[in-house]
Order: C-alpha cells, then structure tokens, then sequence
C-alpha cells in the first residue's frame, strides 16, 4: 500500500516484523505477572517463541495451569514462581525485578492500577528519579512509520514535571528503536500559545526546556494541532514553518483521555496495531490491554527487549 506521496506504507499483515527483526536473542528474563487466563498467557508464550522474552510465570499455578491448558499450550519448561493471589503476584514480580532476577516486568490478568500500584511504591525498588509513563507504538496503512503516541495509558492530568518525563521517555523509547533524531510533535488544539488553554503553556515550556538540554535526544515543536503534526499540506496552508509538522515521529498528548483515544481510534478505524510498555521504573514495564492480540502483546515484549538493548548493550 502506498500513501497519495508514494511512500510505501507499513503492511499490516506483516505489523511489526521490522521490530521484531531489531531485537537480539535469546530473549529477556521477565516476570508475568498474575497469567491466569488464555489471552495474557498466549501473549508470553508468543514473545517467547518468538525469543524476545524468557517468561517466569508469577501467580497462582492451579489457575495458570488451568488457563494453559485452555489455550493448549505447553508451559512444562516455563519457570513458575507461586502467588496466591493477583495483588501477591505484582509484589512478588517487582521484587524479583529490583532484585535484578528478571530484567522486564509484564501485566498479566489483573488491572493495570493494581499492577502499577506495586511498581510505583517507595518501598518496592523500582522507583528512580523519573516519572513512569506509558508509551503507545503504532503501526497503521495511514502512516508510513511508526508513530508514538504518550500519555495515553498512566498518567490521567500530567504536570509540566512529568510531562518533561513524558517526552524524555518516548524519545529514548524512539531512539530505542531506531529513530535518531525523534520528531516530537507536543499537541494541543491550536498552534498559538493562549493563556486560556493550559496545554499551550506546557507545549511552549517543554519546548523551551527542550532548548536548555533539560529534555534531550529529540527535536520537539509545540503547540501543534493535530493535523499540523501529521499534515504537511495543513502546515504549508497555514503558514507554519517546522521541522516536527507534518512529520511527527512521536505525539504528546495534553491528558490520558487524549491518549488513549487517539491511540485506540487508529487501532480500531485505521487498521493499526498498537504494542505498549511504561518507561520510567528500573526495568521496562510491558502494560498491555486486555483486548490486546497476542501479536501486539508479543510486540510490546519486543519494545522492552529493544529497550534494553540499547540502555543496557551487555544485558
């Protein structure tokens, strides 16, 4: 498929094939927390046939046994740490990862509040000076790239602190899988700074910060309406003079309604793909959907490995 440009866009019967094809094997040691049911079990056992992951399955073995055998599936040579229950499953998953016993963490059958209620504790090892945020990674026929799409899933009504930490984290996310120089489109209703919409402030300040090498790795520009950031044609129309328009790599957005929309808007009317991981905590945190394929939960598998390949080259 092509674009009305000519590009060659990203086929997605064969979705994130180049991701998959950037990530060394074998794959990384990471806990599943709380895979109870067929959906969050065959995702694991899909990153690890794909060798992007080496699973160790955190929860109550009766019921994880129960939903492998559900799925068909053969977890015999799968290591298996007991917890009684969900809540158990994500303590007992970020200690063995501040432990520094597994490298990646990655949301089983249990809420996503529940699971990052144990990473984001003081006392549970896994907090830095960041802020942990989550990051979208979408392959759609619309777009000829992969395109970044953050806060859309942590995050509900970020400040400008953690804001510069959204950005920051999917730059190195971007980096990560090998976008050099990611274009960082920080989006908003309109192009013009205005006091009365709060997110114009925040695109301008990070911008700003993004100049004085508090925010680094990427080229951002903000406030840019959405269409300016993916519209060429829209940004030439309007006068605007950018790098980032028309061309975003990544996308900003003002609040996790935002986010979570866009992202699942392209998912379910666009034909995307959508893998996603949290950056921020110690080790990589793969925080999937419940309704989530088993192909974007092995995607998202791959996000962390790429991740940690080039933080950590000899990991």
């Amino acid at each position: 498929m092509k674009s009305s440009s000519g590009e060659v866009l990203l086929d997605p019967v064969n979705a994130f094939e180049a991701l998959f094809a950037r990530v060394d094997r074998p794959g990384i040691r990471t806990a599943i927390v709380h895979p109870v049911d067929m959906l969050s079990l065959s995702g694991a056992i899909a990153g690890k046939e794909k060798g992007l992951i080496e699973p160790v399955l955190v929860g109550p073995p009766e019921k994880i046994m129960r939903a492998a055998e559900q799925a068909g599936i053969d977890i015999s040579g799968v290591e298996l740490v007991a917890a009684p229950h969900s809540h158990a499953a994500a303590e007992e998953a970020v200690r063995l990862a501040a432990s520094g016993n597994v490298l990646a963490l990655m949301k089983g059958a249990l809420a996503t509040s529940e699971l990052m209620a144990a990473c984001v504790s003081k006392t549970g090892g896994l907090r830095t000076e960041r802020r942990m945020s989550h990051i979208f990674v979408l392959e759609t026929p619309a777009w000829p790239t992969w395109l970044l799409i953050s806060d859309g899933g942590l995050n509900i009504a970020p400040d400008l602190t953690t804001k510069r930490w959204i950005v920051q984290n999917a730059i190195d996310l971007a980096r990560a899988i090998g976008i050099e120089v990611p274009l960082t489109a920080i989006l908003s209703a309109t192009e013009m700074v205005d006091p009365q919409i709060p997110s114009t402030l925040d695109a301008a300040a990070l911008c700003k910060m993004a100049e004085r090498g508090q925010i680094t790795g990427g080229r951002l520009d903000g406030p840019l309406a959405f269409d300016l950031a993916i519209s060429k044609k829209s940004a030439k129309t309007k006068g605007l003079v950018s790098a980032v328009a028309g061309a975003a790599d990544i996308l900003i957005v003002p609040g996790i309604e935002a986010g979570n929309m866009l992202a699942k808007q392209l998912d379910y009317f666009a034909g995307g793909v959508a893998a996603g991981i949290v950056l921020g905590a110690k080790v990589p945190i793969i925080l999937t959907s419940r309704s989530d394929s088993a192909l974007e939960r092995a995607a998202s598998c791959a996000l962390a490995a790429a991740y940690l390949k080039w933080t950590r080259p000899a990991a």
